[in-house]
């Protein structure tokens, strides 16, 4: 299988775990020994600022931190969109385009020049060799391309949806599937 890394894994409505319910997650790397990836979608209550100070300007709205996956939770992971013309920079690894991941322990008044915004994920989804190949062949993940917009959406909720209706014919229709009440 090509490297899934810059595109969307969608939840299909059979997955039966209430981790990824109703998710988007956006690869960051696909290699042969795994993947990463953090959920779009899924934003806390928590400002950023409380745990990251200094990061809150560059935020795209809602200025919290998202329930970036299961894995690793005490762990932060920043994805930024970098300024048009900007070809990288120490401490950004560019996953497509213009968006990357930033390393959180810069600093943010020094690499915010840099950046158009930011989105602080908690944890993040992971996937040994073949694991996630697997669950794509078992119909439990639809792979579409992301667009440059879709990890910074300002009402991530609605993402889901969003993206299961521009994918048009019946894959468009799954959007209106309700939740799975055994899940919530």
């Amino acid at each position: 299988m090509e490297s899934l890394t810059g595109h969307l894994l969608v939840a299909l409505p059979t997955l039966n775990d209430p981790n990824f319910e109703r998710t988007v997650v956006f690869v960051l790397a696909h290699e042969a020994d795994g993947a990463l990836g953090v959920v779009l979608n899924r934003p806390t209550e928590a400002p950023v600022g409380d745990v990251l100070p200094g990061w809150e300007p560059l935020l795209r709205e809602p200025g919290v931190l998202f329930e970036g996956g299961p894995v690793g939770t005490d762990s932060a992971i920043c994805v930024a969109r970098a300024r048009a013309g900007v070809a990288g920079f120490l401490g950004f690894s560019r996953v497509m385009g213009q968006i990357g991941t930033v390393d959180l322990s810069r600093d943010p008044a020094r690499v915010g020049q840099r950046l158009e915004c930011v989105r602080v994920y908690h944890g993040y989804a992971g996937w040994s060799a073949g694991q996630l190949e697997q669950e794509i062949a078992e119909g439990s993940w639809f792979v579409f391309e992301a667009l440059p917009s879709d990890p910074f959406r300002t009402q991530p909720e609605d993402l889901w949806p969003l993206v299961l209706r521009r994918q048009g014919g019946l894959t468009s229709a799954l959007a209106n599937y309700p939740p799975n009440p055994t899940l919530n």
